[in-house]
């Protein structure tokens, strides 16, 4: 009789065998395919609204312009630039500028002061539709500075004698070796101060400021976030979630699906290309790469 009911319930024992040996594998499958299957549901689906982060002091701005040259795409209808910067070099911090006042004439752009938005992050924030800080945030700084140390004194005692071959009056201008002469310092003085102006100007015309008034909204003030919407320099004070429902109110897109940098996304995009690819040729026989 035993052996009866064993040949009865030996699929069923042989299953329950089956999921107890090899279950953590099939919870990985299963996870895989749960990846998978949200990652196709999300492909049919593409994002209408971007994120693009400046974090970091700002050295080189190609990695950001490649971002803000992928948000020109047409599926993408509005960008949210969050910014967590104390800011940088001048170039860089002027291309993302105008990368910004460029994408703005096809898109709402928001800047978002998650952190600090100063100087030339703030510079690289202004040409947006709107700013919106975090309340604990700090604005402007909106100055220029060049430095450098006078280490003279620590050569002579090591013993150090630079040697200097110039063609030239200002080729040493800006040197660490020794004090700077006066006419030195007001060739620095005249790039500092001319750049400057440019920075002040900039900020007067995107944010609707009087040149007038720059003692109260620039020369290198900090302000809270409450103190920069009382001079301009910010349209409002709120957290990411307010940034965001500002971005989708002026994009006019009725669900919001966010690209963000991801690199799994990445991945994924990738297989799918090259997936597409060989289906392409298998189908009509050629690519094009």
């Amino acid at each position: 009789m035993s052996d009866f009911f064993k040949k009865i319930f030996k699929p069923i024992t042989a299953l329950l065998e089956f999921i107890q040996k090899y279950f953590k594998s099939l919870i990985f499958l299963l996870i895989v395919f749960l990846i998978f299957s949200s990652s196709k549901q999300q492909a049919l689906q593409k994002p209408n609204l971007m994120e693009i982060e400046l974090k970091g002091p700002i050295i080189d701005a190609k990695e950001i312009l490649k971002k803000i040259d992928e948000a020109n795409r047409p599926n993408i209808k509005g960008v949210l630039f969050v910014v967590s910067s104390p800011g940088g070099a001048v170039a860089p911090s002027i291309e993302i500028s105008l990368a910004i006042k460029k994408l703005k004439e096809k898109k709402p752009v928001i800047a978002y002061a998650a952190g600090t938005m100063a100087s030339g992050s703030y510079y690289a924030s202004i040409w947006a539709n709107k700013i919106i800080a975090n309340p604990g945030s700090a604005i402007g700084s909106i100055g220029v500075i060049f430095e450098s140390a006078n280490i003279k004194k620590l050569i002579d005692k090591i013993g150090i004698e630079p040697q200097v071959v110039k063609a030239g009056k200002y080729k040493e201008v800006g040197t660490p070796f020794r004090e700077w002469k006066s006419y030195e310092k007001e060739e620095i003085k005249k790039v500092i101060f001319d750049t400057y102006d440019m920075f002040v100007k900039d900020v007067a015309k995107a944010r609707g400021l009087k040149i007038e008034d720059k003692d109260k909204f620039a020369e290198a003030h900090i302000f809270t976030a409450r103190q920069a919407k009382k001079v301009g320099l910010i349209d409002k004070v709120g957290t990411i979630y307010d940034a965001k429902k500002e971005l989708i109110k002026l994009s006019g897109v009725k669900r919001a699906i966010w690209k963000k940098e991801d690199k799994f996304e990445k991945f994924m995009e990738k297989i799918v290309d090259e997936t597409s690819t060989k289906i392409t040729s298998l189908l009509f026989g050629f690519t094009i790469k």
